[in-house]
């Protein structure tokens, strides 16, 4: 091989890894791009509010559900404005999506037919993302009408015209949120919706951390209590890092087979099930199922509706039945959403029909039983150290104040979230320097 042969092949080499290694910083720029857009309209406003009523209404809900809606939207709830669903109605379309994709037999049979089975699953679960957002929004422009401040009502000129732009102003932007979250997923890195509530997440930590120090100069708390605070938080974040990376490595055994004169098989290799095989969702899950009636009541009692009030009393952060819903529905969406996920019996008949098995269990029934056996006892524990996470520093916030961008909710999110993006780039990172690799390879055996 000649020397200008070598050199081009060389040349063409190194382009190839400088594009893989562009299209990564192409997608990077994609997602920040896109979050940058979703920061920006968390600030244009709904029309016809005043927005200093509003604060000040807002102000003595903040403790309450409201602030928790108002996390996951990015402070967008806080200023009213066009995101302030943010993506919690698509999320409560898609969990009753699922349910019903066990519940109805023919959207069970949908969603086996593959592709085009889950983009039909999908344009159901838009239709029902703008009928909730629809229901929604229209239950905040009533609710904003009877919320009154020192100075007057929250809204300028009350009315159908209101109510009918702040629905169509509100459902809009979820629906440009569920679009954008698309997006990223699809043309940028990682989940999208997961990377829309991460961002609204940190974009409160700033102002999260200046209030919980205030609290602590104004002597609301006490300077010792703020270090225990921060100590929790690290040990939160260190436990939620060490459990989303554990799992149980079951060992996959494949026999030997004689094709002509050569031997193929006989390796093992294994299946890893994870601890928390469910993520984030179940938390999200839960708040969404929460929030959704508790949004209204804390709006109706705003207006003076005593049976309103009541339930918003009762089901206040840091109450008995607040806590007790939130962690049945934790560990329900936990076994839920593994079901969904990972399906034994699908596995072991895979496993069969490709030849392995588990060493001591027979191929079939045996397995599929297996399976299911340990997934139960690792989501069993997987969903009481989420429930232990996301409950545990909800009474701190109850009980002093702490804003809820420190809650176990956000945390559990934030954490997650950064190590799947994490693990993303790294797999892009590695498969170009693996095809760097083969190339190379390739280059010194032609240079032979």
């Amino acid at each position: 091989m000649t020397t200008s042969a070598a050199e081009r092949l060389a040349s063409n080499m190194n382009f190839s890894v400088l594009s893989r290694a562009t299209e990564l910083k192409k997608r990077l720029w994609f997602v920040l791009g896109a979050l940058v857009v979703y920061r920006l309209g968390t600030f244009i406003p709904v029309p016809g509010i005043d927005p200093h009523i509003l604060q000040e209404i807002f102000a003595k809900h903040q403790g309450g559900v409201l602030g928790v809606f108002n996390m996951f939207s990015g402070g967008a709830l806080e200023r009213m404005t066009i995101f302030a669903l943010a993506v919690m109605p698509y999320i409560s379309a898609s969990i009753i999506m699922q349910i019903l994709t066990v519940a109805v037999p023919h959207l069970g049979a949908l969603k086996k037919e593959g592709e085009a089975g889950r983009r039909k699953i999908n344009q159901y679960t838009r239709y029902g993302t703008v009928f909730l957002a629809a229901f929604q929004g229209y239950g905040i422009a009533v609710g904003l009408e009877g919320m009154t401040g020192s100075k007057g009502s929250a809204v300028i000129d009350p009315g159908m015209f209101f109510r009918f732009t702040t629905t169509v102003t509100l459902t809009g932007g979820t629906m440009f949120l569920m679009w954008l979250g698309e997006q990223i997923t699809a043309r940028g890195i990682g989940n999208g919706i997961s990377l829309l509530i991460f961002t609204g997440i940190v974009a409160g930590l700033p102002s999260a951390l200046a209030r919980t120090f205030e609290l602590g100069r104004t002597g609301v708390i006490s300077t010792i209590f703020i270090f225990v605070i921060i100590a929790v938080v690290l040990a939160l974040i260190a436990l939620i890092v060490y459990m989303e990376r554990a799992q149980r490595r079951i060992v996959i055994q494949y026999p030997k087979r004689q094709m002509g004169n050569k031997v193929f098989g006989g390796e093992s290799t294994h299946m890893p099930l994870k601890l928390n095989t469910a993520g984030v969702i179940p938390p999200i899950f839960a708040s969404s199922i929460l929030l959704f009636p508790l949004t209204i009541a804390s709006f109706q009692a705003s207006s003076g509706g005593g049976g309103m009030q009541t339930i918003s009393t009762y089901l206040a952060h840091g109450q008995p039945l607040y806590i007790m819903l939130y962690i049945a529905l934790v560990i329900f969406f936990c076994f839920f959403y593994t079901s969904v996920v990972f399906n034994p019996a699908e596995t072991a008949d895979n496993l069969k029909k490709n030849g392995g098995f588990i060493a001591g269990i027979r191929p079939g029934q045996q397995t599929a039983e297996y399976l299911d056996y340990v997934l139960t006892r690792l989501t069993t524990v997987g969903a009481l150290y989420i429930a232990l996470v996301c409950v545990m520093p909800e009474l701190f916030v109850a009980k002093y104040s702490v804003p809820f961008q420190l809650g176990g909710t956000g945390l559990l999110i934030v954490v997650n979230v950064t190590i799947d993006f994490v693990t993303q780039v790294q797999s892009h990172l590695f498969a170009h320097q693996y095809e760097g690799l083969i190339r190379k390879s390739k280059l010194k055996g032609k240079l032979k």
